[in-house]
């Protein structure tokens, strides 16, 4: 049995769906209000169940062979990026899973202070290396699905805001590749207790994404470019009233900030390992906007 959390986001909806299609037995941890009827249509086994109460991970891990932890948190990294992941690893730990993969971030390790999930994350790294459980972890740079809401802005108006610097590099992974690559490090012996950079197979500019829109949209991208100091003052009004929210847009700032790429190297090492060419943004947007 492998248990799947965050099972209805964007990677763990996919992480299922590929599991499924192997014929492998899933348990899809879900909370009650999200969407599930997908899963539990393709024969996943739906646990119902909230990612902040140890006594639901403990149960939901009963029986368990292997852990893809895929969740995240849009405010609460204390409690899901961190707290949820470390209560994981000790069931996994006292049940003798077999192997356990963990969706990072690019990036966890350089120390940003001002940036929630990114801490909780590396916390969260170096307690499951030190676990002695078998584990993959793999940090990923920015996904391609989470642009798909931004091509369809686009292709109905020619429109891009880009905030921040537009010269920094980044490297968009298909989030079907690395829902691919989280399945098959499973199994795959030279992704065993690896920590690995997914990114996709081109470095970009972020100015590169509006253009490339341009070309699958046949549009001239109109572009608004604006200051960082936009999002410092939003943090700082909703500071006044929620803290949690100022804490999240932190995180966010830190995205917006810095580069966040794979090497050349780390991507011609990543499609060795799991053999298999990686897709590019384009290929992924055209792929699934039908262009």
């Amino acid at each position: 049995m492998i248990l799947v959390t965050g099972a209805t986001g964007g990677i763990g909806r996919r992480v299922v769906r590929l599991l499924r299609q192997q014929e492998k037995s899933v348990r899809a941890f879900v909370r009650l209000s999200s969407r599930y009827s997908e899963l539990e249509h393709r024969g996943a086994e739906i646990f119902i169940g909230d990612l902040r109460q140890d006594k639901d991970i403990q149960q939901a891990c009963k029986g368990v062979d292997y852990i893809i932890s895929t969740h995240g948190s849009g405010s609460d990294a204390l409690s899901l990026d961190y707290r949820a992941n470390i209560e994981l690893i000790d069931q996994a730990k006292a049940s003798g899973v077999k192997h356990f993969v963990l969706i990072s971030v690019l990036g966890a390790d350089r120390g940003y202070e001002d940036a929630p999930v990114f801490k909780a994350k590396r916390a969260v790294e170096k307690y499951l290396e030190a676990s002695g459980v078998n584990y993959t972890i793999l940090r990923p740079s920015g996904l391609a699905s989470n642009l798909l809401p931004l091509a369809e802005r686009f292709r109905e108006t020619g429109l891009y805001l880009l905030i921040g610097d537009p010269k920094n590099r980044t490297s968009i992974v298909s989030t079907d590749d690395l829902a691919k690559i989280a399945v098959d490090s499973l199994t795959v012996e030279g992704a065993r207790n690896q920590t690995l950079a997914v990114g996709g197979p081109e470095i970009l500019t972020r100015g590169d994404i509006p253009q490339i829109f341009g070309r699958i949209f046949n549009k001239q991208p109109i572009v608004i470019n604006a200051p960082l100091f936009a999002i410092d003052g939003l943090r700082s009004a909703l500071g006044l009233f929620n803290p949690q929210t100022q804490q999240a847009l932190g995180t966010y700032r830190t995205l917006l900030a810095n580069e966040f790429f794979c090497t050349k190297e780390e991507i011609t090492n990543l499609e060795k390992i799991f053999n298999f060419k990686l897709e590019t943004l384009e290929n992924f947007v055209r792929r699934y906007l039908a262009v």
